[in-house]
């Protein structure tokens, strides 16, 4: 458990779980972080993926099925035992999607509320072209220009080559198995009854939210917050976050 899921601020006492997703490349140090923000009625994980931090001995994942598998297998107790909400940033959104989505389909477990963040919604045409990159024969240099127009990673860090060579593996593995999650909206089928909230920065490049409409007969609710890609480690972005979590999983009426 302590290997998969990272939870540094336990309260045994509340009232809802936010399981939080990183993005490509990430490790939990940010969003595990967010614990000590909440109130006590919000106990805050993220989760930890292959190949990285305290797992970084471990080979990584060849597949979001893989993912998916060891997420519900470490977590189906607990999540059985008190409600739960996700929260996934880019990357992390289609893991937690697809997570909700395993979790629902096999136990009939469903997330009271699904934050999404900077991400397309999964059936839309738009993740295509990242699909379709070809990511093994991508140049080092070209990834890195990727990720430091993104931003989110501080520039001291990748003027350490050890952690700059990772940082690429690992963004490299992660987009990796993103081309291989696919998920197609059968007609008139909503997976999902619970809120969906989409949160996007104001600079980024523009997700196709709109479609995570048709994934929820719940609420789906849309927020453009000041910044790029990486908007959320913005201080006043972030109380907004948490600001906004918190009313949704206290309305939701626990």
């Amino acid at each position: 458990m302590e290997k998969l899921v990272v939870c540094p601020y336990k309260r045994p006492n509340a009232l809802c779980r936010l399981i939080c997703f990183p993005w490509a490349g990430g490790g939990t140090s940010q969003l595990a972080q967010w614990g000590k923000l909440f109130s006590n009625s919000i106990e805050v994980s993220s989760v930890r993926l292959a190949g990285r931090e305290s797992r970084l001995k471990e080979p990584f994942a060849k597949d979001m099925t893989t993912i998916v598998n060891e997420i519900t297998s470490v977590l189906l107790k607990e999540l059985q035992e008190k409600p739960f909400a996700f929260f996934g940033h880019s990357f992390g959104s289609y893991i937690s999607f697809a997570v909700a989505l395993h979790l629902k389909e096999k136990y009939g477990l469903e997330p009271i509320h699904l934050f999404v963040s900077g991400a397309h919604a999964p059936q839309s045409e738009e993740l295509l072209p990242i699909k379709s990159i070809p990511i093994s024969d991508t140049e080092d240099e070209d990834i890195l220009t990727y990720i430091q127009i993104l931003g989110g990673t501080p520039s001291e860090l990748l003027q350490n080559e050890d952690i700059k060579e990772h940082l690429l593996l690992t963004f490299r593995e992660d987009v990796r198995v993103l081309q291989t999650f696919s998920f197609e909206n059968a007609e008139r089928n909503v997976p999902f009854s619970c809120d969906i909230t989409c949160f996007n920065g104001s600079e980024d490049k523009p997700h196709d939210l709109e479609a995570w409409h048709d994934l929820t007969s719940g609420d789906t609710s849309f927020y453009k917050l000041p910044g790029g890609h990486f908007y959320l480690l913005e201080p006043s972005n972030e109380i907004f976050l948490i600001k906004h979590i918190t009313r949704c999983i206290e309305n939701a009426g626990l």
